[in-house]
């Protein structure tokens, strides 16, 4: 039996969806034109009729970005992916480049709990069990969560959790940790030094899904001396792709 033929203007209307994701910030019909090989009077029917079910939008200087009924269909799609499955092969991708633990966890009222890992085939290594659970402060991926939360929740952790010490690192005085998190907040990741467990270091970021939610974070656990500064930026890039494929578009 042979496969049915592709319906030619279903494959220019995708060229032109991809053009316009692919484009930072709204973009011409001549731009959309040089970026698909589409004549002009082609390109301007497509896009509006994609115009006009709501799949594209038209500015008012003349020029398109992607709708808002794209951004809900994503967000179908995404609200039905197991956030596990979608992280595995990138947490597994990072757990080779470094040859070290990385981890996925979520928030759970004021802990993260570990509902993914990638360990490293090698015997001194950092392990997180599964269903573990810590205090946000005490952790790289915690500390930025609890950054996102206004003063008024931050004050009201501090008070539900008492800020337990594990260590003589952990941010047991407010004053200090709130200093901490406005760091943190500014950069976009976090860092533990020896905050959790002596001797481990972490390196964390957050991921978000379609509605720019945070849902989880991505960290890299190692021995302090192994740990590395060159890869936050790797790591950030990880989390970044594990949002787009959750649906996440971050605001221009």
């Amino acid at each position: 039996m042979k496969a049915s033929q592709p319906i030619q203007v279903i494959q220019r209307m995708a060229r032109l969806l991809d053009a316009l994701g692919n484009c930072e910030g709204d973009a011409s019909l001549k731009y959309l034109c040089a970026d698909t090989g589409l004549h002009p009077s082609t390109a301007h029917r497509i896009l509006a009729s994609l115009v006009a079910e709501g799949f594209v939008e038209r500015t008012e200087a003349g020029e398109y970005r992607l709708g808002r009924k794209l951004a809900e269909l994503g967000s179908r799609v995404a609200s039905g992916l197991d956030l596990r499955e979608a992280a595995r092969d990138i947490m597994e991708r990072l757990r080779d480049r470094f040859g070290e633990s990385v981890n996925l966890t979520v928030r759970e009222g004021d802990q993260v709990v570990y509902v993914e890992r990638a360990i490293p085939n090698r015997m001194m290594r950092v392990e997180q069990v599964i269903g573990s659970r810590a205090p946000l402060h005490v952790t790289a991926v915690g500390k930025l969560m609890l950054a996102r939360d206004d003063e008024a929740a931050v004050d009201a952790y501090i008070r539900n959790t008492g800020l337990p010490g594990l260590t003589p690192n952990t941010f047991t005085d407010p004053r200090r940790l709130k200093e901490e998190l406005r760091r943190i907040a500014e950069q976009g990741y976090a860092l533990d030094n020896e905050e959790a467990e002596l001797g481990v270091g972490c390196i964390g970021a957050l991921v978000h899904d379609a509605r720019g939610e945070v849902v989880a974070g991505l960290s890299v656990s190692a021995p302090m001396e192994r740990r590395r500064e060159e890869w936050i930026p790797v790591l950030c890039e990880a989390a970044r792709e594990l949002s787009g494929r959750l649906g996440y578009r971050p605001r221009e």
